[in-house]
């Protein structure tokens, strides 16, 4: 291809092709909450399956994030993986408007996992080599954060559900396959190619790789690990079960429920790239610590607001978690670690936030949901964001020009004292 790494013109291609692959990525994902009341009783599905479907598309999306992540280091190979996994989620979610039952809706959620696992890391380190410095923040922000409010849950929730009251959920499902085709093309066709390896590999202390094991030993690489647990909680948990408490707890309408799902991705998307570029100049630290505690109020919000009108502006007012994941789940660590050891950073922090925050608290919540009522979720929600807001005091600044502030701040009593 003509673009190159270093010119504005592909940094720029590249972020809108990565911005409509990973925000398809999560259209697909958080199209079972936004159909699940359609589907419920035609399947006899309740809580507990609710959750047990989230946390198999979670635990499948963690295995092959953390393992594709690594083994994309070792082999410098991702415009390929890319491909085939937009293709086999695609599929997997087409499939899913098929199913007659609860078993097999589980096993194409756990397919559709591991292909939609190793999409972001891959896609977050395509971003960091092809993005200029002052713009990093940015990018990543609308790449992760943005891009995913944008299509998963501001178009998301009124096509699918405007489809399913039109023609069923089952071909809302179906659907879905016609855009992931064009988004593979797309990487196919303006994604630039891996360059190929050397005949004699450097060693890792030459490209900057390290094992799983001596990356957790990094603080900021440990400290975002665990604030993936806790922060994954609160959005897994939270986006899986408000439809459905909206409808079943709160008494909205079907339509009503669309429009404030859709609230959400609104601030989705505000708070993708807002959060990512107030920590440019605030810092990654105080950012992400401020960021989290105003997203333990989301649910809070769902519990209590009075009416639709006061729901839906509260909801776009505090669902700031999204843009928070940037900055622990790609922004940092790539500020910490060697670009030889991103990807597998990337997916080590991602793969156990959804193995813990994915796959374990969605189950529990469930069966909670169903022993105590669907009100329970939202208190499980608000103690995932409070305890990412705790875990985030312990961080070290990364950020470019916090760090370059400090250091001339640090030089200038130097100079005075020289003079």
């Amino acid at each position: 291809m003509a673009y190159k790494n270093n010119t504005a013109r592909y940094e720029n291609t590249l972020l809108c092709i990565l911005f409509l692959t990973f925000g398809f990525v999560f259209f697909d994902r958080l199209a079972l909450s936004f159909l699940f009341p359609f589907m419920q009783q035609e399947l006899q599905l309740n809580n507990s399956h609710l959750g047990m479907l989230s946390s198999v598309l979670a635990l499948a999306w963690a295995i092959s994030g953390l393992v594709v992540g690594a083994w994309s280091d070792r082999h410098g190979k991702r415009k390929p993986v890319l491909i085939v996994a937009v293709i086999l989620f695609s599929l997997c979610s087409a499939v899913s408007g098929l199913v007659g039952g609860f078993l097999s809706l589980l096993l194409f959620r756990a397919i559709m996992g591991l292909a939609e696992g190793p999409i972001l890391p891959l896609s977050q380190s395509l971003m960091v080599e092809a993005s200029s410095p002052h713009r990093r923040g940015l990018n990543m922000g609308l790449l992760q954060g943005s891009a995913a409010g944008l299509l998963g849950a501001v178009v998301g929730p009124p096509v699918l559900v405007a489809l399913a009251e039109a023609f069923g959920w089952r071909h809302a499902f179906i659907v879905s396959l016609l855009p992931g085709l064009l988004i593979a093309w797309l990487i196919w066709r303006y994604v630039k190619p891996d360059e190929p390896r050397p005949a004699a590999q450097p060693t890792n202390s030459e490209t900057g790789k390290v094992s799983i094991f001596a990356l957790l030993k990094i603080r900021n690489i440990m400290l975002c690990t665990l604030i993936s647990c806790t922060f994954v909680t609160w959005f897994v948990v939270l986006i899986s079960f408000t439809p459905i408490f909206l409808v079943s707890i709160r008494g909205f309408s079907a339509s009503t429920m669309g429009t404030l799902m859709s609230c959400l991705g609104v601030a989705w998307v505000i708070w993708g790239f807002g959060v990512a570029a107030i920590s440019d100049r605030l810092g990654r630290r105080p950012t992400l610590v401020i960021f989290s505690l105003l997203a333990a109020a989301c649910p809070i919000a769902l519990l209590y607001a009075p009416d639709a009108i006061s729901l839906g502006a509260l909801l776009v007012l505090t669902y700031t978690g999204l843009g928070c994941f940037t900055l622990f789940m790609a922004t940092i660590p790539a500020e910490t670690v060697a670009r030889g050891s991103i990807a597998t950073a990337l997916g080590l922090i991602m793969g156990l936030g959804e193995l813990i925050g994915g796959f374990v608290a969605p189950t529990i919540a469930g069966f909670a949901a169903d022993r105590f009522g669907l009100s329970i979720i939202m208190w499980i929600s608000c103690g995932g964001a409070l305890l990412a807001g705790l875990l985030s005091l312990f961080l070290q600044e990364t950020a470019p020009a916090v760090l370059a502030r400090k250091n001339l701040a640090g030089a200038l009593p130097a100079k005075t004292g020289q003079a």
